[in-house]
């Protein structure tokens, strides 16, 4: 009987498990593989470099500009949208008598709009709301009242944190609904047992909501984690030159591309792209080995 089951879930997975070697594991044996030679897209035998890729790596500087923006994001946006995300889902979900503000649910579909769009839509969308001329929504008032524009993409103190914002923007509302139903499932006598005994809103959140959505934190904050290290689109399309002015938001997988696509280095960026793979790897170990450690030192 055990024998018959083994092979009836060996049958099922022979295929999944197939198109996931060719599919998945292939290619990134490939790019490794690629990561050690100079091919330059054209060549049918690339030449064997070794790590000389890798080595060149240390002393590019734009290659790690573009590491220093990712770690900037990587620190600021999981918590500006988590703590945005929080405060909005706690409100929608226990800010009015029965535990939600009425039009909840209209709020939420409202909340996560952005989320509908393509990511370039949105990139094009805010580079004319940033224009610096009249045409653009924040800087139109500035010109009317007599004041300079500010050079929102165009400054290179100014163009990362557009950025930032931008990110904010499309990725808060999918975790304003992510957390509403965290805490839709919590039951309601809990939050009654704490007001009961005299618990402000205040400590509702600290004392019964965080607690509870914990484990939804943690996936929230490895999700955004991989999308600050992962992103791409926002910044290829938004920004002057693929990431300028000068370089000033370009991220790790806009080089990839640019060397790849642009320079036909396609050697020098697989050895980005493996970076880029062990620095999210990473980033996801890290993060659920310290939220697991602090889970323990908790129960």
């Amino acid at each position: 009987m055990r024998y018959r089951r083994m092979r009836f879930i060996t049958g099922f997975l022979v295929l999944p498990v197939t198109l996931y070697l060719i599919y998945v594991i292939a290619p990134y044996v490939q790019a490794f593989y690629i990561a050690l030679t100079d091919w330059r897209g054209v060549n049918a035998s690339p030449r064997f470099v070794g790590l000389e890729n890798f080595q060149r790596l240390f002393g590019d500087g734009i290659w790690w500009k573009a590491v220093s923006h990712n770690l900037i994001l990587l620190v600021l946006l999981p918590i500006i949208v988590l703590v945005i995300a929080l405060f909005f889902a706690f409100l929608l979900n226990a800010g009015g008598d029965r535990g939600g503000v009425a039009g909840s649910k209209v709020y939420r579909v409202v909340f996560f709009f952005p989320q509908v769009l393509a990511v370039a839509v949105v990139a094009v969308l805010f580079q004319q709301v940033l224009r610096p001329d009249k045409s653009g929504m924040l800087n139109a008032p500035l010109i009317s009242l007599g004041m300079e524009p500010i050079g929102f993409l165009s400054d290179t103190r100014v163009a990362l944190w557009s950025i930032l914002g931008v990110l904010v923007w499309q990725a808060v509302g999918f975790y304003v609904v992510l957390f509403s139903a965290g805490i839709g499932s919590i039951p309601r006598d809990l939050f009654e047992a704490a007001a009961i005994d005299g618990a402000s809103r205040p400590a509702l959140f600290f004392r019964v909501t965080l607690p509870l959505l914990w484990d939804t934190i943690q996936v929230a904050w490895i999700y955004l984690g991989i999308l600050a290290l992962d992103i791409f689109a926002i910044v290829w399309v938004m920004t002057a030159e693929h990431g300028g002015p000068d370089f000033s938001t370009t991220v790790m997988a806009a080089e990839i591309y640019r060397n790849a696509f642009e320079y036909f280095k396609f050697g020098y960026a697989s050895a980005m792209g493996v970076v880029l793979f062990f620095f999210t790897i990473g980033f996801a170990i890290l993060s659920l080995r310290l939220s697991r450690r602090e889970r323990i030192e908790l129960s």
